[in-house]
């Protein structure tokens, strides 16, 4: 078992992958469509490595599992810690003005969305999630269970799938420039 009480922790975290690079897929297709390679996969990684960071709350004793780390104000202060750090990363790069606010406003974005894809994917759960907090609505399609592992790797599959046919599909179009 792990630290979380789930013996296939591993199975979640292939879920929460697939839903990430689900969600990135339009973003990163669009960031190559306008000629920016470097910057989506950065997106894509970035994504990716945030997709499971809201179940942390399951190694912090006082925080409720997907309680404040599920929500809309957590992906919210997410996306300002990633603008935080492009802007860093602008700044010091001596980037121009305005591809500087486009990288804080990708940073924002990404991270937001990493957040956002993890909370809709536990939303597929009959557990549900609290989105807008404890006093907000619940949201539950209760269409598979966490544990399932077909679910998880389909959710992978689906994301590996929309990640390649956006490469694939910029491609395509950037060619025909």
């Amino acid at each position: 078992m792990s630290v979380s009480g789930h013996r296939d922790s591993q199975m979640y975290k292939n879920g929460h992958y697939g839903a990430a690079l689900l969600a990135y897929a339009p973003l990163g297709t669009a960031t190559l469509l306008f000629g920016f390679p470097s910057a989506a996969v950065a997106g894509g990684v970035a994504t990716v490595a945030l997709a499971t960071v809201p179940d942390l709350d399951m190694k912090i004793p006082s925080i409720a599992h997907r309680g404040p780390t599920h929500t809309v104000q957590f992906a919210v202060l997410v996306g300002a810690v990633l603008a935080t750090v492009a802007l860093a990363v602008a700044v010091t790069s001596e980037i121009p003005p305005i591809t500087t606010a486009g990288s804080v406003v990708f940073g924002f974005v990404t991270g937001s969305l990493a957040i956002g894809s993890h909370i809709a994917a536990d939303a597929l759960t009959p557990m549900g999630v609290e989105p807008f907090g404890a006093d907000g609505p619940h949201y539950s399609l209760g269409w598979v269970r966490a544990a399932n592992r077909l679910a998880n790797y389909a959710l992978l599959g689906l994301g590996l799938s929309a990640t390649v046919v956006g490469a694939w599909l910029a491609e395509a179009v950037g060619a025909g420039f």
